[in-house]
């Protein structure tokens, strides 16, 4: 592999880098904790050096030169010598710099030396891995991967949650050396024992502050449980935080911080705008932005799920080509709109924080941030979708009065103080004020003082309605029961037993009580049954 580059002053700033033991942890010092960091320029490697001249085997170069690649971004051009060194990595750069190709492009190379034909599962076990926070994101990752791993005889796989376990089990079980994987669907191939990762040598963590923000740590914790103790972690994210500072210190064995813009920046390719938007005029901002800066496709970044459906059918109604994405969305339909949108067929993508890490839309124009989010890191993560691989993007933000304390967070996190502007809308695209219940109580009487009272058409009224009522002389009253007359039955034998029901189904009436024989007639044989149905004969 060669010798590993010199490093560069964000390398050397790292304490005791030289002779130190490989299994001793050493803190992690963050660009924004040694002042003299914060005034040295921290992008020590430019733009420009060709991929050409890294020590990559031919099926690598020849699979990035198929992608359309030939220079190398500041990240990659820094991060990949570091990692094919064999060094542990904390990786800092904004969103669409070549994250993915730094950390697999050398994971790769590391690996043809385990490359084989053999069918057998157990020639192909799990020697790489990588976690991502979303399924979108893990999807993207597999897809870059899979696309440098081409022309090798290297194995890929991908598994996330929200799609039928069945065909990720049928792929492991044929053996991978490369998963890409979110926490909680990994766990459960884990605990279903369909894979093992007691041969991993290299783990990546992307976007691991996003895993944190979303409760994925007790997770992350159990994962690395499974792995070897010895093995190389890769960390990349936009953002640091305290957290991940805390995670590194676990977790990474004496790592080089490689960085090439100060953490927490955004894009200088992005232009960011903020306008004063009340939440009832948001909507029309959004139509009247597009209108005016001639924007074919945007993604609008909402704060709940709910509120992201409400306004993809608000939006969908008014005649713009809208799609949702969200949680609540399956992964099918999550896959469906993302394809529908890098296919021009929708003007407009709203998502929520789901759609703001890692997804890579080619040549997108602007982003709206519909809502300020709550977590100002999301903020540099949203408008990254924008202004990706070098190309100018627009980032236009709404703010409301009770947006400030968030806005205010944002100007900390990003260090630019933010100017908030007026949006002039068009008076066609004001939205009507919406009616009050004291207006609609209001207003019939506010009409019938102005006008007066109005004539009715003459109704013809029945007198007798209009009567009072009137009691009957001698009436009883109603609540008194009144006895029942009773019926007009000739004088019944003695030997008839009277009052008993019979059913209608055995010959007998509903409403006529029938006598019932319980004697014979003591001076004839059959007179007595002659004369009891002749009794029933009557009464029935």
């Amino acid at each position: 592999m060669g010798q590993p580059p010199s490093p560069g002053p964000a390398e050397q700033s790292l304490p005791g880098r030289q002779g130190l033991c490989a299994g001793r942890r050493r803190p992690v010092r963050l660009a924004r904790d040694n002042p003299k960091l914060m005034t040295e320029p921290t992008v020590a490697a430019e733009a420009g050096g060709l991929f050409s001249s890294l020590p990559l085997a031919e099926s690598l170069r020849r699979a990035v030169a198929d992608q359309g690649y030939a220079t190398m971004t500041p990240i990659q051009a820094k991060a990949i010598p570091v990692v094919l060194s064999g060094r542990d990595v904390m990786g800092a750069a904004q969103t669409g710099t070549g994250k993915t190709a730094a950390f697999s492009l050398p994971l790769l190379q590391k690996l043809l030396k385990h490359e084989n034909t053999s069918a057998s599962p157990a020639r192909h076990p799990v020697r790489a891995l990588v976690l991502a926070p979303t399924r979108e994101l893990a999807d993207q990752v597999a897809v870059n991967v899979k696309a440098y791993a081409k022309y090798t005889q290297l194995r890929v796989a991908c598994v996330y949650g929200g799609v039928d376990m069945n065909p990720q089990t049928q792929e492991l079980r044929r053996g991978v050396e490369v998963l890409i994987a979110t926490p909680g669907r990994l766990l459960d191939h884990i605990q279903a024992k369909n894979c093992n990762l007691g041969q991993v040598e290299y783990v990546v963590l992307d976007e691991a502050d996003r895993m944190l923000d979303i409760g994925f740590l007790p997770d992350l914790q159990r994962i690395l449980s499974y792995l070897p103790k010895q093995r190389q972690t890769l960390l990349f994210s936009a953002t640091f935080s305290p957290e991940i500072k805390k995670l590194a210190q676990s977790y990474l064995q004496d790592p080089v911080l490689v960085e090439v813009a100060r953490p927490n920046a955004t894009a200088a390719t992005i232009e960011q705008r903020f306008f004063a938007v009340e939440d009832d005029d948001k909507r029309r901002a959004v139509r009247h932005l597009l209108r005016e800066r001639g924007l074919s496709q945007a993604i609008v970044f909402v704060n709940s799920k709910l509120g992201a459906a409400r306004l993809a059918r608000s939006l969908e109604r008014e005649g713009l080509k809208t799609a949702a994405l969200h949680g609540d969305k399956s992964q099918d339909e999550r896959l469906k709109a993302l394809e529908a949108f890098k296919r021009n067929e929708v003007q407009l993508l709203v998502a929520t924080d789901v759609a703001a890490r890692g997804l890579d839309i080619a040549d997108l124009p602007a982003v709206f941030n519909f809502d300020i989010p709550f977590n100002a890191e999301d903020y540099v993560h949203r408008i990254g979708r924008t202004g990706r691989a070098g190309a100018s993007g627009l980032a236009m933000s709404f703010v409301s009065r009770s947006d400030q304390r968030l806005v205010a967070e944002i100007e900390k996190l990003i260090k630019k103080q933010i100017e908030v502007e007026p949006l002039e809308l068009e008076e066609d695209e004001r939205p009507r004020r919406p009616r009050r219940r004291d207006d609609e109580e209001e207003r019939p009487a506010r009409a019938a003082a102005s006008h007066g009272p109005r004539s009715q058409p003459a109704v013809p009224r029945d007198p007798l309605f209009d009567q009072p009522y009137e009691e009957k002389p001698g009436a009883a009253p109603s609540w008194e029961k009144q006895p029942k007359p009773e019926p007009s039955l000739r004088p019944l034998s003695p030997y008839i037993k009277p009052k008993r029901k019979v059913a209608a189904l055995l010959g007998g009436s509903r409403f006529v009580e029938l006598p019932l024989v319980v004697g014979r007639h003591p001076q004839a044989d059959g007179g007595g049954a002659v004369h009891l149905h002749h009794q029933c004969l009557e009464h029935a």
